[in-house]
């Protein structure tokens, strides 16, 4: 989110996580649907209610999902990607149920983390962070990060983690460049059932 990935490893904002091949998997999905034909060229904001995911927010896109078990903080979970291309960009979310409520803050910190290694992030932008409904944890963040990806490229990536209850999330926007108003947009569109 961002993100995972499949394979290799960067230096991240964090410490790099023991399972790098889990997160690369996501990374390499969200790339991939930037050539899928259903996303919209422009950006075409759309409410949208991930199935399983008890959030709403908005996509400028057609999100497609692909679901995938992977190892997340100590234990392997089923994890729901939804993502799709649109304005030069790639927006996800990726959701997963740790099930017990003490993998949650460790879950949320190698996410976090993973998304900076993916793209060589050596540090990262903290900005503002409110999600309605969300429960309040202290790795719950949200981050701009410049880096490369694995063939030199060089990107922009905002990404937000946060949960609730034991369902984590993490929001997504990747590009050469990443238009803060569009940025802003989508992250202030998640919102929990309170």
């Amino acid at each position: 989110m961002f993100m995972p990935g499949l394979s290799g490893t960067a230096p991240g904002i964090i410490p790099p996580m023991s399972s790098p091949l889990r997160t690369r998997a996501l990374c390499v999905a969200l790339l991939a649907c930037a050539g899928l034909p259903g996303c919209a060229p422009a950006l075409d904001w759309r409410d949208v209610r991930p199935e399983g995911s008890a959030l709403q927010l908005q996509f400028p896109c057609r999100p497609t999902t692909q679901r995938r078990d992977v190892p997340l903080a100590g234990a392997r979970v089923n994890l729901a990607l939804h993502a799709c291309a649109a304005g030069g960009q790639t927006w996800g979310l990726a959701v997963a149920d740790v099930v017990e409520p003490a993998r949650v803050g460790p879950a949320l910190t190698e996410l976090a983390a993973t998304a900076g290694g993916n793209v060589g992030a050596v540090a990262g932008q903290p900005l503002a962070l409110k999600v309605p409904g969300a429960t309040p944890n202290d790795a719950s963040i949200r981050l701009r990060l410049q880096g490369r990806l694995p063939d030199g490229t060089a990107v922009q990536m905002h990404v937000a983690v946060f949960a609730r209850g034991t369902l984590v999330y993490q929001a997504t926007v990747l590009g050469d460049a990443v238009p803060d108003e569009a940025a802003q947009t989508f992250f202030a569109s998640l919102r929990l059932p309170s």
